[in-house]
């Protein structure tokens, strides 16, 4: 692993909920995801949980698959919120590798959450493509957190690798029990290599296309001038 220099890590704020309904439930599946299976957690249970009535969550949310999402959104507001100013003269890999560690730093209070929800994708497919969609939506403003465009196609192929990449580092995150974070860190730096790689073959794969459009006018023009020139 690439040793980078120690610097101070500001740990990013936890999400900022309150006492309103929305926050109850959501702090309200997060410790029952603590605790089991997401497709064991009803909308009852969670409003029981939080101390609501069925209406009163109805009125928030739609599903509990709703009340992740907007878990997700808090943490998305928790990491953009730690925006470091002395990072701006770095590389897009060093902002990009800061922006993902301050992520892992603001879900830290909810690892066995994470590490339930992981579990249950690997038996749910549909649950996966529900998850990546998330994640491929907080990965967009990750990389402009870390000033790396997430606009257009190509935007949105750097934001669905970014969130793979992610869930790969979750997964060595989730048993990392040092404080320091030594294995989570080393692997983030191997992905962010194959990243880097892939983001290189990907330039190249979207440089094609407009390769194969300008070939036929080429063709067209040696054959144009070869016709004027047996005239």
């Amino acid at each position: 692993m690439t040793r980078r220099p120690k610097r101070e890590r500001r740990a990013p704020a936890p999400p900022p909920r309150g006492t309103s309904d929305r926050d109850k439930a959501v702090e309200a599946l997060m410790a029952l995801l603590a605790e089991r299976p997401i497709e064991e957690i009803g909308l009852a249970e969670v409003a029981g949980r939080a101390g609501l009535k069925l209406s009163q969550l109805r009125a928030e949310f739609g599903s509990v698959l709703a009340i992740y999402a907007a878990h997700v959104r808090d943490i998305d507001r928790a990491v953009l919120a730690g925006e470091d100013a002395e990072l701006a003269e770095e590389s897009p890999r060093e902002r990009l590798f800061d922006v993902l560690m301050r992520r892992l730093e603001a879900l830290a209070p909810y690892k066995e959450a994470v590490r339930s929800l992981m579990l249950s994708a690997r038996r749910h497919p549909s649950l996966a493509l529900a998850l990546n969609a998330m994640a491929v939506r907080s990965q967009r403003w990750m990389l402009e957190a870390a000033g790396i465009s997430a606009s257009g196609p190509r935007g949105a192929l750097r934001a669905q690798a970014a969130a793979v990449l992610f869930a790969r580092v979750l997964a060595v995150w989730v048993d990392d029990d040092d404080p320091a974070l030594d294995r989570t860190m080393a692997a983030l730096d191997r992905a962010l290599t194959g990243a880097e790689r892939l983001a290189g073959l990907l330039d190249d794969l979207c440089a094609i296309p407009a390769f194969l459009l300008r070939g036929p006018r080429r063709r067209r023009r040696y054959r144009d001038r070869e016709e004027a020139e047996a005239a």
